[in-house]
């Protein structure tokens, strides 16, 4: 049996008045999406265990069958594997995001969705004037970058900046959990205002606003955490082999761990303008020769960020007919049971432009499995399918058949 996951990053949403009430999901046009619903079996999944916020490292964790109470070390030690950067005792990592402030609000999370090339000239600039032998940057893709604090205590309250846009930067600056995290949360928030001086003037920024873009005027880490201990999937699953295809450091730092390997695709962008057909194809082609690939698309997540409805409903249309219409034609015919489940990893609604801790729907389609009645694939039809709400590693366990 080869198995995919195809994972639209935060399509799930709440009903829309511009969209007649309905959400993205009910408005888009995605026929082979609904095909592979009424062909297969449906339900719903509790990505969020009780206790944690609704990020991404969260939910993607989840979906993958992880414990995440055990496992979860912060966002910034995920995406540290998938940058190849190790994690040394005593050392912490976050995330670092480059962000806009205007007017002493946080404008938006991502700079205006600054390119990786102009974000790293700026996060190797901040290394070398803010860096030392305690405090690290490390630069990644568009505004997602790393920070590590050796000896930083990670019991620190921090707000990922996608939670907050519009509030006053000062009110949601990291605070210390503990006496013995007091130190940390002073450096890293005086780092943080540093950061801002810093950047004010810099080359870069002059001139995208000379341009009519947002600068990155300020850097933000969150989610802090040591380096994790994780199985692999083919220690909780009996998983042979696997690959993980994606444009975002957290999902493949999260593949790394898991014992999958990493495919990297020309032109993946993690917004709308990604590479659609070209991540269907690496998918095909991996799945020629392993058991399992997890293909994590982002736009939808980021259309939702920015509370655009158009362009999020684009996106699941983009997601239908380049990714998962590609994959099931080239499929459908293979000797071997080919399985395919789609499903988001959180909802990320545009009006609240955040992502929220509801339920998911989910689908898996077994070319040589059976169907139940649910024939479309949104967020109320799919939680009448026959497979009824999961949680934890039973999504993981349901599509493996263990």
């Amino acid at each position: 049996m080869k198995t995919i996951i195809i994972l639209g990053d935060g399509m799930a949403d709440e009903p829309i008045a511009s969209l007649g009430n309905k959400t993205p999901l009910q408005a888009a046009h995605k026929p082979y999406i609904d095909l592979l619903a009424a062909k297969g079996m449906s339900g719903e999944l509790d990505t969020i265990p009780v206790g944690f916020k609704p990020g991404s490292e969260i939910a993607n964790l989840s979906v993958l069958g992880y414990d995440v109470p055990k496992v979860f070390e912060g966002r910034g030690s995920l995406e540290a594997a998938s940058m190849g950067i190790d994690i040394l005792p005593r050392e912490m990592a976050m995330r670092c995001n480059l962000i806009c402030i205007e007017d002493g609000k946080i404008k938006n999370h991502s700079a205006g969705h600054i390119s990786s090339e102009e974000a790293a000239e700026l996060i190797r600039f901040l290394d070398k004037e803010l860096g030392d032998d305690k405090l690290s940057f490390y630069p990644g893709v568009s505004y997602r970058h790393l920070l590590k604090l050796k000896g930083g205590n990670k019991d620190l309250d921090c707000t990922p900046p996608h939670d907050v846009i519009g509030t006053p930067f000062e009110k949601v600056m990291i605070k210390a959990v503990s006496a013995e995290a007091q130190e940390s949360a002073d450096f890293l928030n005086k780092a943080i205002l540093k950061s801002q001086e810093l950047l004010k003037d810099h080359p870069i920024n002059k001139k995208r606003i000379a341009e009519g873009k947002d600068p990155a005027n300020s850097i933000w880490p969150w989610s802090p955490g040591y380096r994790p201990q994780m199985e692999t999937l083919q220690e909780l699953f009996g998983i042979n082999s696997g690959s993980v295809i994606s444009a975002v450091d957290l999902i493949m730092g999260i593949g790394v761990y898991a014992g999958l390997k990493v495919i990297h695709v020309e032109g993946a962008t993690g917004l709308y303008d990604t590479n659609y057909e070209g991540k269907a194809e690496a998918a095909i082609e991996a799945l020629k020769n392993d058991d399992f690939v997890y293909l994590h698309i982002e736009a939808s997540d980021e259309a939702g960020h920015d509370g655009n409805v158009e362009l999020k409903t684009k996106t699941i249309e983009y997601l239908d007919n380049r990714v998962v219409r590609t994959i099931y034609e080239a499929t459908k015919d293979w000797d071997e049971p080919v399985t395919i489940a789609i499903l988001p990893d959180h909802p990320t609604p545009c009006a609240l432009r955040t992502h929220t801790n509801k339920p998911i729907p989910f689908l898996i389609y077994r070319s040589n499995g059976k169907a139940d009645d649910v024939q479309v694939y949104d967020e109320f039809e799919s939680p009448k399918g026959a497979y009824g709400l999961l949680k934890g590693r039973e999504f993981m366990e349901t599509l493996f058949g263990k």
